[in-house]
């Protein structure tokens, strides 16, 4: 799996209403983007696991999902629709060692 040093980004924080990018999501995605490695994306349809290291215990399991798979779509130039199955585990770690990992695989 990919492991990118990055505290996760949740939904809350990503979207001013409905439809407006915050300026903290905006600094999350060209940061993340600058981070993430290149690599080889499979034929869809897709399976994609995500491990997301959290320093609050009260984090949500879901909430960075969205915002995270939404900048993965951008920078390796696939259609998040076609992900057919996901998998996301959590882990409770110490203030400043906030991290995210993922793997992208072909499903069949």
């Amino acid at each position: 799996m990919v492991c990118i040093d990055i505290k996760p980004l949740s939904v809350n924080e990503a979207w001013q209403g409905k439809r407006f990018k915050t300026e903290k999501y905006k600094q999350y995605e060209n940061t993340l983007l600058w981070l993430l490695p290149k690599i080889k994306i499979p034929e869809p349809p897709y399976e994609i696991h995500f491990k997301f290291g959290f320093s609050n215990s009260l984090s949500d399991w879901d909430n960075p999902v969205k915002p995270t798979q939404d900048i993965l779509s951008k920078k390796y130039g696939f259609n998040d629709k076609l992900i057919r199955k996901a998998i996301v585990e959590t882990e409770i770690i110490k203030k400043g060692k906030e991290y995210i990992e993922f793997e992208i695989r072909r499903i069949g």
